[in-house]
């Protein structure tokens, strides 16, 4: 009998390569894609990225998108309570496993194994132990289409911003940041590839600062 797999769902490339990744072992059947919300702003949190568009990659998928809102400036406590009954609901729904896009952060991991086996629901991470190198690479040798969406200015220039991932844009990389943006130097936005059945439309939209430090190429959906 296959795992039935949430899949942790951001919207950008490593998520998307795990994604791709269990779509390929017969062991699993990726039944929902979670993807955390930040109230009134209706963007996924971190990402900065409009639901509409995560909607959107959802439906060119074919898997239903399960929604966790969470309030903006979010105490580790409140988003802890909110997780733990999105995974009560999840379970009832007989889905017994959440996958996760990370790859190397071990306190990371360590902090969803933790929260996860509170509750008894397994986690797995497709993609841990690859080279971020590896990754960035994969993702373009598969043929997914997608574009950087945020940077963090202390750990990368924002030129970046609104860049397209691929061979260029790797060459182009600072030694110091990871291919694969996993310390937060970048984020990413899939819009096409292999596993969609359809192209994810969008126009790049203005520039936001946060904090002076996070810059956000907002994506306005098209078509």
């Amino acid at each position: 009998m296959k795992s039935r797999v949430a899949l942790s769902w951001s919207g950008g490339k490593d998520s998307c390569l795990a994604l791709y990744k269990l779509l390929r072992d017969d062991r699993f059947s990726v039944e929902r894609l979670i993807c955390t919300v930040t109230e009134g702003y209706e963007r996924v949190s971190m990402h900065g990225v409009r639901v509409e568009l995560i909607e959107a990659q959802a439906a060119s998928l074919g898997i239903p998108l399960y929604r966790i809102y969470i309030p903006q400036n979010c105490s580790n406590q409140v988003y802890d309570d909110r997780m733990r009954y999105a995974l009560s609901e999840l379970m009832s729904l007989g889905i017994n496993t959440v996958a996760f896009g990370d790859i190397f952060l071990e306190d990371i991991r360590a902090y969803r194994e933790s929260r996860l086996s509170e509750v008894g629901v397994r986690a797995l991470f497709p993609l841990w132990g690859r080279s971020s190198k590896d990754i960035t690479l994969s993702l373009c040798k598969y043929g997914f289409r997608s574009v950087v969406v945020c940077v963090d200015s202390t750990l990368l220039d924002p030129s970046f911003l609104g860049s397209d991932i691929d061979l260029g844009f790797l060459s182009s990389l600072p030694e110091r940041v990871d291919p694969a943006g996993e310390n937060g130097e970048f984020h990413s936005f899939v819009y096409d590839g292999p596993i969609f059945s359809r192209s994810v439309s969008f126009k790049k939209g203005e520039v936001v600062v946060r904090d002076n430090r996070f810059y956000y190429c907002d994506l306005v959906p098209a078509g």
